[in-house]
Protein backbone atom coordinates (compact mmCIF):
# COMPACT_ATOMS: atom_id res chain seq x y z
CA UNK A 1 0.00 0.00 0.00
CA UNK A 2 0.76 3.60 -0.85
CA UNK A 3 0.29 5.36 2.56
CA UNK A 4 0.11 9.52 2.83
CA UNK A 5 0.08 10.98 6.71
CA UNK A 6 -0.92 14.21 7.11
CA UNK A 7 0.71 16.29 9.51
CA UNK A 8 4.46 17.03 10.61
CA UNK A 9 4.70 16.69 14.11
CA UNK A 10 5.81 14.32 17.01
CA UNK A 11 2.64 11.96 16.55
CA UNK A 12 3.17 11.58 13.15
CA UNK A 13 6.85 10.59 13.39
CA UNK A 14 5.63 8.29 15.38
CA UNK A 15 2.56 7.39 13.02
CA UNK A 16 4.76 6.87 10.23
CA UNK A 17 7.31 4.90 12.16
CA UNK A 18 4.55 2.52 12.75
CA UNK A 19 3.72 2.03 9.28
CA UNK A 20 6.73 1.90 8.24
CA UNK A 21 6.98 -1.54 9.72
CA UNK A 22 4.00 -3.33 8.24
CA UNK A 23 4.87 -5.74 5.23
CA UNK A 24 1.63 -4.17 3.79
CA UNK A 25 3.14 -0.76 3.60
CA UNK A 26 5.41 -0.05 0.21
CA UNK A 27 5.35 3.40 0.54
CA UNK A 28 4.63 6.26 3.36
CA UNK A 29 4.60 10.25 2.12
CA UNK A 30 3.90 12.81 5.25
CA UNK A 31 2.91 16.48 4.26
CA UNK A 32 4.27 18.61 5.44
CA UNK A 33 6.45 16.30 7.68
CA UNK A 34 9.49 17.05 9.00
CA UNK A 35 13.12 16.56 9.30
CA UNK A 36 13.01 13.64 11.04
CA UNK A 37 10.45 11.85 9.15
CA UNK A 38 12.03 12.85 6.07
CA UNK A 39 14.42 9.80 7.23
CA UNK A 40 11.52 7.51 6.73
CA UNK A 41 9.11 8.99 4.54
CA UNK A 42 9.12 11.69 1.20
CA UNK A 43 8.06 14.73 2.14
CA UNK A 44 5.37 16.33 0.55
CA UNK A 45 5.27 20.05 0.90
CA UNK A 46 2.01 20.61 0.90
CA UNK A 47 0.28 22.56 4.19
CA UNK A 48 -2.83 20.08 6.53
CA UNK A 49 -5.39 22.86 5.43
CA UNK A 50 -4.51 22.88 1.77
CA UNK A 51 -7.15 20.06 1.13
CA UNK A 52 -7.43 20.71 -2.80
CA UNK A 53 -3.73 20.17 -3.31
CA UNK A 54 -3.51 17.22 -0.79
CA UNK A 55 -6.47 15.67 -2.67
CA UNK A 56 -4.39 16.73 -6.31
CA UNK A 57 -0.96 14.59 -4.97
CA UNK A 58 -3.51 11.89 -3.08
CA UNK A 59 -4.92 11.07 -6.96
CA UNK A 60 -1.81 12.09 -8.47
CA UNK A 61 0.79 9.47 -6.78
CA UNK A 62 -2.03 6.74 -6.59
CA UNK A 63 -2.46 6.87 -2.55
CA UNK A 64 -4.24 3.62 -1.51
CA UNK A 65 -4.97 5.22 2.03
CA UNK A 66 -4.89 9.04 3.82
CA UNK A 67 -3.80 8.74 7.89
CA UNK A 68 -4.66 12.12 9.55
CA UNK A 69 -2.98 13.41 12.24
CA UNK A 70 -3.84 16.96 13.68
CA UNK A 71 -6.62 18.18 15.15
CA UNK A 72 -7.50 21.27 13.12
CA UNK A 73 -8.27 19.93 9.50
CA UNK A 74 -10.42 16.77 11.12
CA UNK A 75 -12.20 19.66 12.40
CA UNK A 76 -12.07 21.53 9.23
CA UNK A 77 -14.14 18.15 7.20
CA UNK A 78 -10.59 17.01 6.00
CA UNK A 79 -11.86 13.59 6.17
CA UNK A 80 -14.96 14.38 4.40
CA UNK A 81 -13.05 15.98 1.84
CA UNK A 82 -10.70 13.24 0.42
CA UNK A 83 -13.89 10.66 0.89
CA UNK A 84 -16.08 12.98 -1.65
CA UNK A 85 -12.97 12.70 -4.10
CA UNK A 86 -12.88 8.74 -3.77
CA UNK A 87 -9.92 9.19 -1.47
CA UNK A 88 -9.86 6.39 1.55
CA UNK A 89 -9.05 8.50 4.67
CA UNK A 90 -8.37 7.38 8.68
CA UNK A 91 -10.06 9.63 10.75
CA UNK A 92 -13.46 11.00 12.06
CA UNK A 93 -15.66 12.85 9.52
CA UNK A 94 -16.48 16.89 10.57
CA UNK A 95 -19.13 15.85 12.40
CA UNK A 96 -17.74 13.96 15.11
CA UNK A 97 -15.07 15.36 15.15
CA UNK A 98 -16.47 18.48 16.60
CA UNK A 99 -15.91 16.47 20.08
CA UNK A 100 -12.77 17.89 19.87
CA UNK A 101 -13.38 20.99 18.30
CA UNK A 102 -16.15 21.99 20.44
CA UNK A 103 -15.84 22.05 24.01
CA UNK A 104 -19.40 23.02 24.47
CA UNK A 105 -20.42 20.37 22.20
CA UNK A 106 -18.50 17.55 24.21
CA UNK A 107 -19.44 18.98 27.68
CA UNK A 108 -23.65 19.30 26.48
CA UNK A 109 -23.19 15.50 24.75
CA UNK A 110 -21.70 14.10 28.57
CA UNK A 111 -24.14 16.02 30.34
CA UNK A 112 -27.13 14.48 27.84
CA UNK A 113 -25.79 11.24 27.97
CA UNK A 114 -24.99 11.05 31.90
CA UNK A 115 -21.44 10.38 31.29
CA UNK A 116 -19.45 11.39 34.04
CA UNK A 117 -17.74 15.03 33.59
CA UNK A 118 -17.00 18.16 35.76
CA UNK A 119 -20.03 20.06 36.64
CA UNK A 120 -19.94 23.33 34.14
CA UNK A 121 -21.40 26.49 32.51
CA UNK A 122 -21.07 27.52 28.78
CA UNK A 123 -21.16 31.61 27.74
CA UNK A 124 -20.72 33.66 25.06
CA UNK A 125 -20.87 37.33 26.93
CA UNK A 126 -18.18 38.23 29.07
CA UNK A 127 -19.39 40.28 31.62
CA UNK A 128 -22.27 37.49 31.72
CA UNK A 129 -18.62 34.79 32.40
CA UNK A 130 -17.27 37.33 34.61
CA UNK A 131 -20.20 37.90 36.84
CA UNK A 132 -20.64 34.01 37.25
CA UNK A 133 -16.64 34.03 37.95
CA UNK A 134 -16.98 36.35 40.61
CA UNK A 135 -19.26 34.02 42.45
CA UNK A 136 -17.49 30.79 42.70
CA UNK A 137 -14.69 29.56 44.47
CA UNK A 138 -10.56 28.66 43.37
CA UNK A 139 -9.13 26.82 41.99
CA UNK A 140 -11.50 26.70 38.84
CA UNK A 141 -11.06 26.18 35.22
CA UNK A 142 -11.21 28.38 32.05
CA UNK A 143 -11.36 26.59 28.94
CA UNK A 144 -11.81 28.70 24.87
CA UNK A 145 -14.34 26.13 23.20
CA UNK A 146 -12.71 26.03 20.09
CA UNK A 147 -9.26 24.62 18.68
CA UNK A 148 -6.18 26.32 20.46
CA UNK A 149 -3.14 23.94 19.94
CA UNK A 150 -3.97 22.19 23.49
CA UNK A 151 -3.04 25.91 25.51
CA UNK A 152 -6.98 26.63 25.37
CA UNK A 153 -7.45 25.72 28.90
CA UNK A 154 -5.94 27.34 32.54
CA UNK A 155 -6.30 25.66 35.42
CA UNK A 156 -6.39 28.82 37.89
CA UNK A 157 -5.65 28.81 41.15
CA UNK A 158 -6.90 32.11 41.94
CA UNK A 159 -9.87 33.74 41.06
CA UNK A 160 -7.81 36.67 39.72
CA UNK A 161 -5.85 34.26 37.36
CA UNK A 162 -9.12 32.65 36.20
CA UNK A 163 -10.68 36.58 35.52
CA UNK A 164 -7.08 37.15 33.41
CA UNK A 165 -7.46 34.00 31.53
CA UNK A 166 -10.90 34.84 30.66
CA UNK A 167 -10.22 38.43 29.43
CA UNK A 168 -7.53 36.88 27.47
CA UNK A 169 -9.85 34.97 25.41
CA UNK A 170 -13.41 36.93 25.61
CA UNK A 171 -12.40 40.42 24.98
CA UNK A 172 -8.04 39.78 23.86
CA UNK A 173 -8.65 37.32 21.56
CA UNK A 174 -5.47 35.65 22.24
CA UNK A 175 -6.82 32.27 20.52
CA UNK A 176 -9.14 34.05 18.09
CA UNK A 177 -12.46 32.73 17.57
CA UNK A 178 -11.96 29.76 19.73
CA UNK A 179 -12.66 32.16 22.70
CA UNK A 180 -15.69 33.99 21.33
CA UNK A 181 -16.95 30.88 23.75
CA UNK A 182 -15.94 29.54 27.02
CA UNK A 183 -16.70 26.66 29.90
CA UNK A 184 -16.14 27.30 33.45
CA UNK A 185 -15.59 24.44 35.01
CA UNK A 186 -15.65 23.02 38.63
CA UNK A 187 -11.68 21.71 38.94
CA UNK A 188 -11.18 18.32 39.01
CA UNK A 189 -8.40 16.80 41.67
CA UNK A 190 -6.85 13.67 41.75
CA UNK A 191 -4.49 11.68 39.11
CA UNK A 192 -4.46 12.38 35.55
CA UNK A 193 -4.82 9.40 32.95
CA UNK A 194 -5.10 9.30 29.18
CA UNK A 195 -6.79 6.61 27.00
CA UNK A 196 -6.78 6.28 23.78
CA UNK A 197 -8.66 3.93 21.54
CA UNK A 198 -9.37 2.93 18.09
CA UNK A 199 -13.39 3.40 17.28
CA UNK A 200 -15.63 2.17 14.93
CA UNK A 201 -19.20 3.15 15.51
CA UNK A 202 -19.90 1.34 18.80
CA UNK A 203 -17.06 -0.63 18.61
CA UNK A 204 -14.27 0.42 20.73
CA UNK A 205 -10.79 -1.12 21.55
CA UNK A 206 -8.79 0.82 23.89
CA UNK A 207 -5.13 1.05 23.75
CA UNK A 208 -2.93 0.93 26.68
CA UNK A 209 -3.23 4.54 29.10
CA UNK A 210 -0.97 6.83 29.24
CA UNK A 211 -0.22 9.23 31.69
CA UNK A 212 0.17 13.12 30.31
CA UNK A 213 2.93 16.39 32.25
CA UNK A 214 1.04 19.39 30.46
CA UNK A 215 2.31 21.99 32.53
CA UNK A 216 5.79 23.27 31.24
CA UNK A 217 7.75 23.06 34.43
CA UNK A 218 8.86 20.11 37.00
CA UNK A 219 6.00 19.45 39.82
CA UNK A 220 3.48 20.79 37.29
CA UNK A 221 4.03 24.80 37.03
CA UNK A 222 3.87 26.77 34.95
CA UNK A 223 1.76 27.52 31.96
CA UNK A 224 0.09 24.44 30.01
CA UNK A 225 1.99 23.60 26.76
CA UNK A 226 0.58 20.77 24.11
CA UNK A 227 2.71 17.85 26.58
CA UNK A 228 6.30 18.06 28.07
CA UNK A 229 6.56 14.08 28.26
CA UNK A 230 4.02 11.16 28.66
CA UNK A 231 4.48 7.38 30.27
CA UNK A 232 3.01 4.17 29.85
CA UNK A 233 1.95 1.60 32.04
CA UNK A 234 0.64 3.22 34.68
CA UNK A 235 1.59 0.59 37.62
CA UNK A 236 0.07 2.85 40.38
CA UNK A 237 -3.34 3.34 39.14
CA UNK A 238 -5.61 0.28 40.10
CA UNK A 239 -6.64 -1.85 36.88
CA UNK A 240 -10.20 -1.77 37.66
CA UNK A 241 -9.99 1.98 37.25
CA UNK A 242 -8.67 1.63 33.96
CA UNK A 243 -11.31 -1.15 32.72
CA UNK A 244 -14.32 1.32 34.91
CA UNK A 245 -13.07 4.52 32.73
CA UNK A 246 -13.40 2.60 29.42
CA UNK A 247 -17.04 0.83 29.89
CA UNK A 248 -18.11 3.79 31.88
CA UNK A 249 -17.10 6.64 29.64
CA UNK A 250 -15.56 5.58 26.51
CA UNK A 251 -17.87 2.94 25.47
CA UNK A 252 -21.01 5.18 26.15
CA UNK A 253 -19.33 8.37 24.21
CA UNK A 254 -19.04 6.69 21.27
CA UNK A 255 -22.65 4.99 21.30
CA UNK A 256 -23.68 8.61 22.56
CA UNK A 257 -21.94 9.86 19.05
CA UNK A 258 -23.72 7.09 16.77
CA UNK A 259 -27.21 7.92 18.47
CA UNK A 260 -26.57 11.83 17.78
CA UNK A 261 -26.11 10.79 13.97
CA UNK A 262 -22.11 11.48 14.40
CA UNK A 263 -20.71 8.12 14.47
CA UNK A 264 -16.93 8.36 15.50
CA UNK A 265 -14.63 6.41 12.92
CA UNK A 266 -10.58 7.06 14.06
CA UNK A 267 -9.01 7.09 17.44
CA UNK A 268 -10.61 8.52 20.21
CA UNK A 269 -9.06 10.63 23.08
CA UNK A 270 -9.99 10.53 26.92
CA UNK A 271 -8.35 12.81 28.78
CA UNK A 272 -9.21 11.79 32.12
CA UNK A 273 -9.23 12.25 35.84
CA UNK A 274 -9.21 10.11 38.65
CA UNK A 275 -11.74 11.66 41.37
CA UNK A 276 -12.42 10.57 45.11
CA UNK A 277 -15.78 9.93 43.04
CA UNK A 278 -14.28 8.03 40.15
CA UNK A 279 -13.25 8.67 36.86
CA UNK A 280 -14.57 11.65 35.10
CA UNK A 281 -14.03 13.22 31.51
CA UNK A 282 -11.85 16.19 31.23
CA UNK A 283 -11.70 16.57 27.41
CA UNK A 284 -12.54 14.16 24.29
CA UNK A 285 -9.56 14.71 21.47
CA UNK A 286 -10.64 13.45 17.76
CA UNK A 287 -7.12 12.27 17.03
CA UNK A 288 -3.93 10.26 18.09
CA UNK A 289 -2.58 12.05 21.07
CA UNK A 290 0.87 13.82 21.63
CA UNK A 291 2.84 12.85 23.07
CA UNK A 292 1.18 10.15 23.92
CA UNK A 293 1.16 8.62 20.58
CA UNK A 294 4.94 8.07 20.96
CA UNK A 295 5.27 5.72 24.15
CA UNK A 296 2.06 3.80 23.43
CA UNK A 297 2.50 2.96 19.58
CA UNK A 298 6.08 1.74 20.80
CA UNK A 299 3.50 -0.90 22.62
CA UNK A 300 1.47 -1.78 19.83
CA UNK A 301 2.45 -5.31 18.64
CA UNK A 302 -0.53 -6.16 16.05
CA UNK A 303 0.23 -3.88 12.38
CA UNK A 304 -1.19 -0.71 12.54
CA UNK A 305 -2.46 -1.05 9.14
CA UNK A 306 -4.18 -3.63 10.27
CA UNK A 307 -6.00 -2.01 12.49
CA UNK A 308 -6.67 0.93 10.72
CA UNK A 309 -8.77 -1.76 7.67
CA UNK A 310 -10.61 -3.21 10.08
CA UNK A 311 -11.76 0.08 11.01
CA UNK A 312 -12.40 1.69 7.72
CA UNK A 313 -13.97 -2.42 6.53
CA UNK A 314 -15.98 -2.09 9.73
CA UNK A 315 -14.65 -5.32 11.30
CA UNK A 316 -12.64 -3.90 14.11
CA UNK A 317 -14.76 -6.23 16.49
CA UNK A 318 -13.06 -9.20 15.07
CA UNK A 319 -9.66 -7.80 15.52
CA UNK A 320 -7.98 -8.92 18.49
CA UNK A 321 -5.27 -6.15 19.41
CA UNK A 322 -1.79 -7.23 20.98
CA UNK A 323 0.47 -5.18 23.54
CA UNK A 324 3.80 -5.46 24.72
CA UNK A 325 4.16 -5.53 28.35
CA UNK A 326 7.46 -3.57 28.43
CA UNK A 327 7.48 0.49 30.05
CA UNK A 328 8.16 3.45 27.47
CA UNK A 329 8.52 7.11 28.71
CA UNK A 330 9.31 9.71 26.60
CA UNK A 331 10.43 13.07 27.44
CA UNK A 332 9.84 16.29 25.35
CA UNK A 333 12.68 18.32 24.64
CA UNK A 334 11.72 22.31 23.91
CA UNK A 335 13.10 25.69 22.64
CA UNK A 336 13.25 28.24 25.42
CA UNK A 337 10.48 30.31 25.47
CA UNK A 338 7.91 27.72 24.69
CA UNK A 339 4.94 27.95 25.60
CA UNK A 340 5.71 31.52 24.46
CA UNK A 341 7.58 32.80 21.53
CA UNK A 342 11.00 30.72 20.82
CA UNK A 343 13.37 31.31 18.34
CA UNK A 344 14.01 28.99 15.59
CA UNK A 345 17.14 27.85 13.21
CA UNK A 346 19.39 26.30 16.46
CA UNK A 347 21.58 23.46 15.93
CA UNK A 348 20.90 20.66 17.31
CA UNK A 349 23.59 17.96 18.20
CA UNK A 350 23.73 14.18 19.52
CA UNK A 351 20.65 12.93 17.96
CA UNK A 352 22.80 10.12 16.59
CA UNK A 353 24.40 9.28 20.04
CA UNK A 354 21.04 8.74 21.88
CA UNK A 355 19.77 6.60 18.87
CA UNK A 356 22.33 4.75 19.33
CA UNK A 357 22.18 3.96 23.06
CA UNK A 358 18.39 2.37 21.82
CA UNK A 359 16.26 5.42 21.97
CA UNK A 360 13.76 6.35 19.69
CA UNK A 361 13.92 10.23 18.50
CA UNK A 362 10.35 11.40 17.19
CA UNK A 363 11.13 14.61 15.87
CA UNK A 364 8.31 17.10 16.56
CA UNK A 365 9.67 20.96 15.62
CA UNK A 366 12.83 20.17 13.14
CA UNK A 367 14.02 21.35 9.96
CA UNK A 368 17.17 20.45 8.09
CA UNK A 369 19.35 23.53 7.00
CA UNK A 370 22.96 22.54 5.10
CA UNK A 371 21.78 19.23 6.17
CA UNK A 372 22.05 19.83 10.31
CA UNK A 373 18.91 19.50 12.46
CA UNK A 374 17.79 22.51 13.65
CA UNK A 375 14.97 23.53 15.66
CA UNK A 376 11.90 25.07 13.97
CA UNK A 377 8.81 24.45 16.73
CA UNK A 378 8.09 24.93 20.52
CA UNK A 379 8.39 21.45 21.31
CA UNK A 380 11.22 20.28 19.43
CA UNK A 381 12.01 16.35 20.02
CA UNK A 382 10.89 13.60 21.74
CA UNK A 383 12.73 11.60 23.40
CA UNK A 384 11.40 7.55 23.95
CA UNK A 385 13.24 5.16 26.29
CA UNK A 386 12.07 1.26 26.81
CA UNK A 387 12.73 -0.71 29.34
CA UNK A 388 10.84 -3.67 31.63
CA UNK A 389 9.92 -1.23 33.55
CA UNK A 390 9.13 2.87 34.49
CA UNK A 391 12.30 3.12 36.30
CA UNK A 392 14.48 1.61 33.51
CA UNK A 393 12.38 3.27 30.54
CA UNK A 394 12.87 6.40 32.48
CA UNK A 395 16.55 6.01 32.81
CA UNK A 396 17.09 5.24 29.15
CA UNK A 397 15.26 8.15 28.13
CA UNK A 398 16.87 10.74 30.62
CA UNK A 399 19.69 9.29 29.25
CA UNK A 400 19.49 9.81 26.08
CA UNK A 401 18.01 13.30 26.50
CA UNK A 402 21.35 13.81 28.26
CA UNK A 403 23.36 14.13 25.13
CA UNK A 404 21.64 16.12 22.53
CA UNK A 405 22.25 19.69 23.17
CA UNK A 406 21.01 23.12 21.29
CA UNK A 407 20.89 25.94 22.61
CA UNK A 408 18.34 27.36 24.73
CA UNK A 409 16.84 23.25 25.44
CA UNK A 410 14.40 22.74 28.10
CA UNK A 411 12.88 19.57 29.59
CA UNK A 412 11.37 18.75 32.47
CA UNK A 413 13.69 16.22 34.58
CA UNK A 414 10.33 14.75 36.83
CA UNK A 415 8.45 12.74 33.80
CA UNK A 416 7.18 9.71 34.91
CA UNK A 417 8.11 10.35 38.46
CA UNK A 418 4.64 9.93 39.80
CA UNK A 419 4.51 6.51 39.11
CA UNK A 420 7.86 5.54 40.84
CA UNK A 421 6.14 6.77 44.42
Amino acid sequence: MRILVVGGGGREHAIVWALKKSEKVKEVFCAPGNAGIAQLAEIVPIAVNEFDKLIRFAKDAAIDLVFVGPDDPLADGIVDAFEAAGIVAYGPRKNAAEIEGSKIFMKNLLKKYNIPTAKYETFTDYEAASAYLREQAAPIVIKADGLAAGKGVTVAATLEEAEKALREMMVDKVFGQAGTQIVIEECLVGQEMSILAFVDGETVRAMVPAQDHKPIFDGDKGPNTGGMGTYTPLPHIDPAIIEESIQNIIIPTAKAMVSEGRPFRGVLFAGLMITPDGPKTIEFNARMGDPETQVVLPRLQTDLIDIVLASINGNLDQLDIQWSDEAAVCVVVASEGYPASYPKGRVITGLAEAEAQGALVFHAGTADKDGQFVTNGGRVLGIVGRGRDIAEARARAYEAVSVIDFEGKQSRTDIAAKALV
